[in-house]
């Protein structure tokens, strides 16, 4: 299967943790297909988190200049087409030098230079569509694609096959149970605590960092709580770390960005979360109990849909912004509820089934062996 020499995927998309995370998990699934690094490429955008994330991992990749477009008037919205337009051509120059047999697209602006050359130069496209109602860049990538892998039933893509989210490898193989002891080490929580997580996205949330710090002002003295706070970088420096009154009291870490989620969903009796994709499918492949507010301002009300694909089924409790101001009740609820916390974690592992089954990777390698759609497509049983 393998021919290092040269480039078998683009995978593109970018700007935020909730895309790249998710391109960085398809590059893992090719790999672990029997891919070598070398026969990948990632292509995402300047101004994106990428640029730090991609640094670590054994991809090659090209960060182009663009900017998203504005749903409300911005003054971005002026350099967007122009932005575009250079970046496509860079794009085009670059598959042309690489030459892939697939572009696949996690969505998301900046996978559009790329997916325009693709689709310039005769490349076949295969969109990736974790969340349930799918973005704008996805739309419009899916109506010239050769299949759209997509995480969820009822699809409106074109040429949708149900092979799960991308989830990373690191998650897909995280053991909670044996891994728990060696991540509270890691993270300086003791075994003793109940540990609260709480995270508002890759850009972090106000409204979760409000909502937290209330709770923990009528916390400060409990000797058996600990919340790690991953604020998010523009707002950290904000943030006040409660110290407790005395010599006993509550344990409270804040960072603005994590580097190591995993050690933080082993070491966690609770995660408190938004409704992006990544968050969604990383709760359900670990099996974590979890509490999810979706950004009431993300596009079409996508992260609800999100969210509802676990509470439907019992595996995440949900609370809408509007009701933010009951977090606190339902963290010390499932704090004193063992059995509850346990039934969480196991609709939630359940739900994450789909995501094991090395579907997507079997989906990109027909399209990038065959160009086919119809190969692509029977490629992959349909549920």
């Amino acid at each position: 299967m393998t021919s290092p020499n040269k480039t078998f995927a683009v995978v593109t998309g970018g700007g935020t943790s909730g895309h790249v995370l998710p391109a960085l998990a398809v590059a893992d699934a090719l790999i672990a297909a029997g891919r070598t690094p070398e026969e990948i490429h990632y292509v995402g955008c300047e101004r994106g988190i990428e640029t730090r994330l991609l640094s670590d991992t054994r991809y090659e990749s090209t960060f182009f200049d663009v900017v998203g477009f504005q749903r409300s008037f911005s003054r971005r919205n002026f350099g967007f087409v122009p932005k575009m337009w250079r970046a496509r051509k860079g794009a085009i120059e670059l598959l042309r030098a690489l030459q892939p047999s697939v572009v696949v697209s996690v969505g998301g602006y900046a996978s559009m230079p790329a997916v325009f050359a693709a689709h310039k130069l005769g490349i076949p496209v295969v969109v990736v569509s974790y969340d349930r109602l799918p973005g704008r860049a996805s739309r419009l990538a899916a109506k010239r694609s050769a299949a759209c892998a997509v995480a969820f039933e009822g699809s409106p893509l074109p040429r949708a096959t149900m092979t799960g989210a991308p989830v990373r490898q690191v998650m897909l193989d995280l053991d909670r149970t044996a891994r728990r002891v060696e991540a509270r080490v890691a993270l300086g929580v003791g075994e003793d605590r109940f540990l609260v997580a709480i995270m508002g996205g890759s850009l972090g949330s106000g409204v979760l960092n409000r909502a937290i710090a209330d709770y923990l002002g009528s916390h400060r003295d409990d000797d058996g709580l600990a919340v790690r706070q991953i604020a998010g970088e523009r707002w950290v420096a904000d943030i006040d770390v409660v110290e407790p009154t005395g010599d006993a009291g509550v344990v409270h870490h804040v960072v603005g960005y994590e580097d190591d989620m995993p050690s933080v969903f082993a070491a966690a009796d609770l995660l408190i979360g938004r409704g992006g994709a990544s968050t969604v499918h990383e709760v359900a492949v670990t099996g974590t109990p979890a509490i999810l507010v979706p950004w009431a301002g993300s596009a079409e009300n996508h992260q609800e849909q999100n969210v509802s694909w676990l509470s439907d089924v019992g595996a995440a409790v949900v609370i809408s912004e509007d009701e933010i101001g009951r977090l606190g009740d339902e963290i010390d609820r499932l704090r004193h509820d063992d059995s509850a916390l346990a039934k969480l974690a196991e609709a939630a592992s359940a739900r994450g089934q789909v995501h094991r089954s090395g579907a997507l990777a079997r989906l990109i390698e027909a399209v990038g062996q065959e160009s086919g759609t119809t190969v692509a497509q029977s490629a992959v049983r349909r549920p």
